[in-house]
């Protein structure tokens, strides 16, 4: 009898795997193949200068979002919130370090070093949406932007830094289910994370996530033709929660 019960636990937990792995695989293709690839856009890294005032150094370090992937780089957010701090009367200086592909780590092994080294006044740190995909422990994205904001801090100890933390990566039309449930539980994992960091460090958050994720995911069309990257209506989302917070930056003594 014991024999008998043995067997067909064995048997059920043989299934359950075959079942396990074979939704991985179709969630791994879904993800593969959902979609056509957008290219990032040119990013030039020069200094770009912007209006007139009071002299105001702004760089911007992160992911694809940096430099607009799915949209067009001239209506991405990098240009856009230089032009808004140029118009609150500041001559801006503007650089963009931002890589695609990034994760956290990149930013404070790779970015942060070309961002201190020209001591900015403000600072946007857009990353986390690469962490979540990845899976990065929420413990190393801490310690990789706490490494950030302190270098950050080590150049200009009066900068002010913003953190955006990752999209809502649980309404990214690419992923099928339950990898988009499992992402919405990371993008809230590691934003979690980021508040708590924001905090302690008495930096600046942009809630990203909360404000523009409800837009995502009743409006599948914000997304680039990849099901990915946002384009630029996407990217549109964005610019009323990074404005709100680059005034807070610049009003902050």
């Amino acid at each position: 009898m014991k024999s008998v019960l043995t067997h067909k636990l064995s048997l059920f937990l043989l299934g359950f795997l075959a079942i396990l792995l074979l939704v991985v695989l179709i969630n791994f293709l879904i993800i593969k193949y959902n979609g056509r690839p957008v290219p990032a856009p040119s990013t030039p890294r020069a200094a770009e200068v912007y209006g007139k005032g009071t002299p105001l150094i702004y760089v911007i370090l992160g992911d694809s979002t940096t430099v607009a992937q799915g949209g067009e780089y001239d209506k991405g957010y990098a240009r856009v919130t230089a032009r808004y701090l140029a118009d609150q009367g500041h001559e801006v200086t503007f650089f963009n370090v931002g890589v695609s592909g990034a994760r956290a780590k990149d930013v404070a092994d790779k970015q942060t070093p070309q961002a201190a080294a020209v001591r900015p006044d403000v600072v946007l740190i857009a990353v986390g949406a690469n962490d979540v995909t990845h899976l990065t422990n929420p413990s190393d994205v801490r310690t990789s932007l706490s490494k950030s904001i302190d270098a950050l801090r080590t150049a200009n100890k009066d900068v002010k830094i913003i953190l955006t933390g990752s999209p809502d990566m649980g309404t990214v039309p690419r992923f099928p289910q339950p990898t988009r449930f499992l992402m919405g539980q990371r993008t809230r994992q590691i934003n979690a994370m980021v508040v708590d960091l924001a905090k302690e460090k008495n930096v600046i958050f942009a809630p990203i996530a909360e404000k523009t994720g409800p837009i995502f995911a009743a409006h599948h069309e914000l997304y680039a033709q990849d099901n990915f990257h946002p384009n630029r209506g996407g990217y549109d989302t964005w610019t009323p929660v990074l404005t709100t917070a680059l005034t807070q930056a610049i009003t902050k003594q």
